[in-house]
Formats: structure tokens, C-alpha cells, sequence
């Protein structure tokens, strides 16, 4: 009997809990899930509009002055701080209001609300169904934070897909850049004295703030564009926009063409003794260019402000007394043009040294620029030859001294710049030569030479430099041959004819490297046999 009036109380007590439960739990289970997914919605975006948010790390912490994509990690910690917040909801909701406040309150014999039952019965009741409240709130934020737990798995399984997603765009951006580069041969270098080293990439420079961007290209700051501490956004990729920036060389920090990097570049050295003619010569060419420029055959402009200065302040000596000052510097810092023809253009590095750093081994050697060399324009000032000069009789000796020949003779030049070029860059034998007889206006004044011909090879080695073509044509890669007045194509009375005629050197080695400008070579240098010589 004792048993029997223990055991009803028990299962009704059971019973009645039971279901108390379940209706807590169908009630209260729904509103768990809502808070948790609400509450994470909310904390995935900033805490407080306009205000810093403390989970975003400060721009410029990893070496770049900018900010890191949000794909990279910021939506990790958005998406861990959101699920921590959710998480909290409904540990708030179960521990202060259903346990702290509620159950609290229905065991101490008071509605849920907080005022004590009318009797004793209303308060035994409320004492009883108290676990039931608390358990069925137990079940529902356990059941919740499953559902809640796989939704967190979903949001985060289809963020990383976004996020490799993106890190392979990165990737393919950078790849298609480098694979460009590579068949279009482009290879940067630095065209200032003393530097003249590989470059990577160049340093970009925030058109706004002017902060150094040193790694400006796809990856964990951005894969299109990053933004910059400033707040500017700037394109990450060539075809994106990014050589409309501000460029600057890493090592040396001075600045570099726009260009670099989406065009080849062709370094070209202008090598000759001191006194040879080779800044005329440069001058020339550069006129020449401009001249097919003028016809509509060829594009041909200067790269920086600094090469139209160094232009015009060339041209301005050539147009006074007809003369170039003699170079000077130890390196010379290379005239940048950006010559085009068609759709294919090309970024030229002309090189003028001093005649004087090409005297020994040790001055050669530190022209590195050498080493970048996709060909050489070597200037040949015969009258500098001492077997030339033996030759000449009569008034011609004194025509020869007016022409200011240089103190060293072109053979010389050849063979330090042959071994030097072998050391540097070890493909001399690929390297094209184009070899130019300078101050022709002189040579066709002398009776006691032959007068230049079509075969300014043949000419050569009918004054005694035969030595000198026939070791062109052994060391070096293709070379073909011109005999051109500098002085006739520069200053105020310059000839457009022999402008064009001075441009053909470099317009046949920017045709080597792929440049479509054959047709622009009016004068083909043929064998007996017919056939072009290159």
C-alpha cells in the first residue's frame, strides 16, 4: 500500500514534468535557433557603424601600407567572433532568464513572471513543474546548438570555397602575368647608374599618400585591387590597370617608366671611344625615329619627363655650335624611348657610356648594363686608326685632325668590349652587332680613302680593318654595317634623309627582338648570291 502511494505521485510528478518539458522545448527550441543565427548575422558585419572596430587588425602590420583582404583573414575572425556571439545568446537566454529568472522563480513557489502563487497549492504545483521548465530549456538550447552547430559547418565549408576560389583567381592572375612576360621576353632592369640590377616587381607609389607599395600584385591584400591605408583602392594587375601608377625601382628607389614590365624592354649599349661620335650619333638615331615618327610609319615617344629633358638639352648643344659635349659619368643612365609599330611596342634603353670607362677591363667591367644587352650599336671612328691615318696624304692629315677622331682606335674598343660581353652575359655569340662608321660627312671629303659605298663592310676592310669584320662577324651574332653623317642628321640644318638613314641601326636590332620594322630598312645589304645579309 505504501508503495502504491508513493509510485502515482511519482509518475504523475514524471508525467507532468514530461510534458512540460515538451511543450518548453517546442516553444522555447525555435526561439534558441533564432537567437543564435540572428545574433551571429549581426556580428558578422561592423559592431558599431563608424566606429573602429577592435577585431579588424590595424593596415600596414605585415610589411605592406594596406589593408588585408577580408577574404584572407578577416572573415575567419568574423565568422569565429559571430559564432561565440551566438553561441553567448543563447547561454544569456538559458542561464539568466530561464534558469536565473524562471525556474528560479517557479521553485520558489512564484509565476514565471515573479509574483507568489495565491495558495499553497498554486505554489506546490509551480515548486513541481519547475524541473520540467528547466529541463525542457536544457533540451531545447542542447538541440538548438545543433542545428546552430551545422549551420556554422555549411557557412563555413562555403566560405572556404570562396576563399580558395579567390586564392586561385590570385594565383591565375599572377601566372597569366608571368607567362605573358616570359613569351613576350620582357625582362625589367633597373636603367639607373650604379644600379642597373634584375627587378621583380617594381615599387608602386599610392597616387594619393605616396606610400612605397613594394609587392603590388594578387595575393592576401587583394586579388583585383587592395586598398591602401589612405582608403584609395589600386589595381593589383597590368591588364587591371596597375602601369598607370607611379613606378619605382626597389634597390635604387629611383623612379621607372610606367611602361616597364607591360612592354620588352630592349637594352641597347651605343659602344664607341672617346670622341667617336657616339652622342651624335645617339642623337641622330633618336632624330631619325622621330622622323618616321612624323611619316605616320612608326610610334616614338619619350618614356619619362626626365628623357624629353635630356633631349631637348641635347639638342639644344647640336643646334649651337653642331657639337655634343662629351659625356661624363662613370655609368651612364639610359635614354628610355617607347618605340612602336603597329600593336607590338617596345620599351628602349639606349646606353651612352663615356669613351673613357670602355679604356680597361676594370672600367668595362662596371658597366653591368652590359649584361642586359639584347644587342650593341658599336660606333667605328676609322680615322682613329692608326693604319688609316698612314693612309692619308695631301690636306686630307688636316681634315682628318678637324674631325676630332678619337685617341683610341676602334680595334681596341672591339676586343674589350668582345671579352668583357663574353664574361657578363655569356651569350655574346647570340648578341646582334650593328656597327656604324661615324663622321662620313668627313670620310667622302678624303681623296685619299675610297668613298663609302652600299658595302660598308667591304669598305672597311678596304682601308685595313678587315681585322675588325671578320672578328665582328666570329664573336658576335648577326652584324650588319652603315656609314652615317651624325652632324648631317642633327642641328637646325639637319637632313631628313640621313636622319632616317642613322635611325636604320636600331630599327634593325628592335627588329631582332621581333618589332615589324623591316620595310623601314630602306637600304638591304645582299651577298653576290642575292640573298639578304643579316
Amino acid at each position: 500500500m505504501t508503495d502504491l502511494l508513493t509510485w502515482w505521485p511519482t509518475r504523475i510528478f514524471l508525467l507532468v514534468n514530461g510534458l512540460v518539458a515538451a511543450g518548453v522545448f517546442l516553444r522555447v527550441a525555435p526561439d534558441f535557433l533564432w537567437r543564435a543565427l540572428y545574433t551571429t548575422g549581426r556580428c558578422l558585419g561592423p559592431w558599431q557603424a563608424g566606429v573602429m572596430d577592435p577585431r579588424v587588425a590595424a593596415a600596414g602590420g605585415a610589411g605592406e601600407p594596406a589593408h588585408g583582404a577580408y577574404w584572407y583573414r578577416q572573415v575567419w575572425t568574423d565568422i569565429g567572433s559571430a559564432t561565440l556571439s551566438g553561441v553567448h545568446a543563447v547561454r544569456y537566454a538559458l542561464v539568466h532568464e530561464w534558469f536565473g529568472r524562471i525556474t528560479r522563480n517557479l521553485f520558489h513557489g512564484r509565476r514565471p513572471s515573479g509574483p507568489l502563487g495565491e495558495n499553497g497549492f498554486t505554489q506546490t504545483v509551480m515548486r513541481c513543474v519547475g524541473v520540467g521548465v528547466g529541463a525542457g530549456a536544457s533540451l531545447a538550447a542542447v538541440f538548438a546548438g545543433l542545428l546552430f552547430a551545422q549551420a556554422v559547418a555549411l557557412l563555413v565549408l562555403f566560405v572556404a570555397v570562396v576563399c580558395a576560389a579567390l586564392a586561385l583567381v590570385a594565383v591565375a592572375v599572377r601566372a597569366v602575368e608571368g607567362t605573358g612576360r616570359l613569351l613576350r621576353g620582357v625582362r625589367m632592369a633597373c636603367p639607373h647608374p650604379g644600379c642597373y640590377r634584375r627587378i621583380a616587381l617594381p615599387v608602386h607609389r599610392c597616387p594619393t599618400c605616396g606610400a612605397r607599395h613594394e609587392r603590388l600584385r594578387p595575393g592576401r591584400f587583394g586579388v583585383l585591387r587592395r586598398i591602401c591605408v589612405c582608403g584609395t583602392a589600386l589595381r593589383t594587375s597590368l591588364p587591371g590597370g596597375r602601369g598607370e601608377l607611379a613606378a619605382a625601382c626597389p634597390h635604387c628607389d629611383q623612379r621607372l617608366p610606367r611602361e616597364l614590365g607591360a612592354v620588352r624592354t630592349v637594352h641597347l649599349p651605343v659602344v664607341g671611344g672617346t670622341s667617336s661620335g657616339k652622342t651624335m650619333l645617339l642623337a641622330a638615331m633618336v632624330a631619325g625615329l622621330a622622323s618616321w615618327e612624323r611619316r605616320g610609319m612608326l610610334g616614338m615617344a619619350c618614356a619619362t619627363r626626365s628623357d624629353v629633358d635630356e633631349l631637348a638639352a641635347l639638342n639644344r648643344q647640336l643646334d649651337g655650335d653642331g657639337w655634343a659635349h662629351a659625356t661624363t659619368g662613370r655609368q651612364p643612365r639610359a635614354l628610355m624611348l617607347l618605340v612602336s609599330k603597329g600593336r607590338r611596342r617596345r620599351l628602349l634603353y639606349l646606353y651612352d657610356p663615356m669613351g673613357e670607362s670602355l679604356r680597361d677591363a676594370g672600367a668595362v667591367r662596371e658597366q653591368q648594363y652590359l649584361a642586359h644587352a639584347d644587342g650593341v650599336v658599336l660606333v667605328v671612328d676609322a680615322l682613329a686608326e692608326p693604319g688609316v691615318r698612314g693612309r692619308l696624304g695631301g690636306d686630307d692629315g688636316g681634315r682628318a685632325v678637324g674631325a676630332r677622331p678619337s685617341p683610341e682606335g676602334p680595334m681596341a674598343t672591339y676586343e674589350r668590349l668582345a671579352g668583357e660581353m663574353q664574361a657578363l652575359t655569356g651569350r655574346r655569340g647570340r648578341t646582334p652587332v650593328a656597327t656604324v662608321v661615324t663622321k662620313r660627312d668627313v670620310l667622302d671629303r678624303l681623296v685619299s680613302l675610297p668613298v663609302p659605298g652600299p658595302r660598308t663592310d667591304v669598305w672597311l676592310e678596304s682601308v685595313g680593318l678587315g681585322n675588325l669584320v671578320r672578328g665582328l662577324g666570329h664573336t658576335f651574332g648577326r652584324t650588319r654595317y652603315w656609314a652615317v653623317s651624325a652632324r648631317a642628321a642633327t642641328g637646325a640644318d639637319a637632313l631628313d634623309g640621313e636622319q632616317r638613314r642613322a635611325a636604320e641601326p636600331v630599327l634593325w636590332l628592335l627588329g631582332q627582338t621581333g618589332l615589324p620594322v623591316r620595310k623601314l630598312l630602306v637600304d638591304e645589304v645582299r651577298e653576290p648570291d642575292g640573298k639578304v645579309k643579316a
